[in-house]
């Protein structure tokens, strides 16, 4: 027993550690990387856009042209005529969706998904293909009829691009109203049911103002997306229509024009996130 408490003793005391604890790297250090690749790849890029455009005079000339506020009406009134065609179409479609039993049902809400995927001009040209002048309905109503052009020719209208931005990004409406109605309780449809409540009066009463939150976040999403718009623009050739993406690329490709060019470029970018502020804020008001 001596002789164990000798060798115990005789061993060297370990380090005192106790009251330190683990090195923790600071928190902005793990910041630095992700604020490195969002300078280099989006603010500095906009950075240059925003001091080309404050090229002397560059502002008041593109201002006073007649092309730049066209432009902007255009772009204002085709956005917002598609977002409202999206929230009704998007919100009759989830509702069949969700709530009609058919056979394929889910195979429809898998193939939203999948349509989220698809680029705008491929949508476009698939309308082009079916609506065009040399398209399907065109050349069946020449074969049946016999004349010698088809009477379908809104495509490179105004009221082209409209249909094509609404076929386009109803989906990005249906999606999150799908997830909406997944949340909805079947109890109170078929407590509504049972007291003699109609179909209308249930979609009315009980699954809008639970589509109401989802409905403000596609709709915005899709406001600023079509605010935002090129490709569908651009491949229906819709004549006389400028929106302000379309007069980005005219004036910086076309004209080399650059100081307007990033002008009509701020604008853009100041009009989307201005709404998107907007978003927030109503939503955050209303709780969303």
């Amino acid at each position: 027993m001596a002789s164990a408490a000798t060798v115990t003793a005789a061993e060297p005391a370990a380090p005192a550690t106790r009251g330190r604890g683990p090195r923790t790297v600071p928190a902005w250090v793990w910041a630095l990387p992700p604020v490195a690749v969002l300078g280099l790849v989006f603010l500095y890029p906009l950075a240059l856009v925003v001091r080309e455009s404050l090229a002397p005079g560059a502002y008041a000339e593109v201002f006073a042209s007649e092309a730049f506020r066209d432009a902007l009406v255009t772009t204002v009134w085709l956005a917002v005529a598609s977002t409202a065609g999206c929230l009704l179409l998007g919100f009759a479609l989830a509702v069949v969706i969700a709530f009609v039993p058919f056979p394929g049902a889910k195979a429809v809400s898998k193939f939203i998904d999948v349509f989220l995927s698809f680029p705008s001009f491929l949508i476009t040209l698939a309308l082009l293909f079916v609506y065009g002048t040399a398209g399907m309905a065109n050349g069946l109503w020449t074969d049946v009829t016999g004349d010698a052009s088809g009477p379908f020719r809104f495509l490179n209208t105004p009221w082209g691009v409209l249909l094509a931005e609404i076929t386009y990004f109803t989906p990005f409406v249906i999606r999150p109203l799908l997830a909406a109605f997944s949340q909805l309780e079947t109890a109170q449809l078929e407590v509504a049911s049972s007291l003699g409540a109609r179909p209308l009066r249930i979609v009315r009463q009980v699954i809008l103002p639970e589509a109401l939150p989802a409905l403000a976040a596609g709709g915005s999403l899709v406001l600023v997306m079509c605010l935002n718009e090129f490709g569908i623009v651009l491949f229906t050739g819709a004549k006389g229509v400028t929106t302000l993406p379309m007069l980005v690329y005219g004036k910086a490709i076309l004209e080399s024009d650059y100081a307007a060019a990033c002008v009509v470029a701020v604008v853009n970018v100041a009009l989307s996130v201005g709404l998107y502020a907007l978003y927030r804020g109503v939503s955050r008001r209303a709780g969303a």
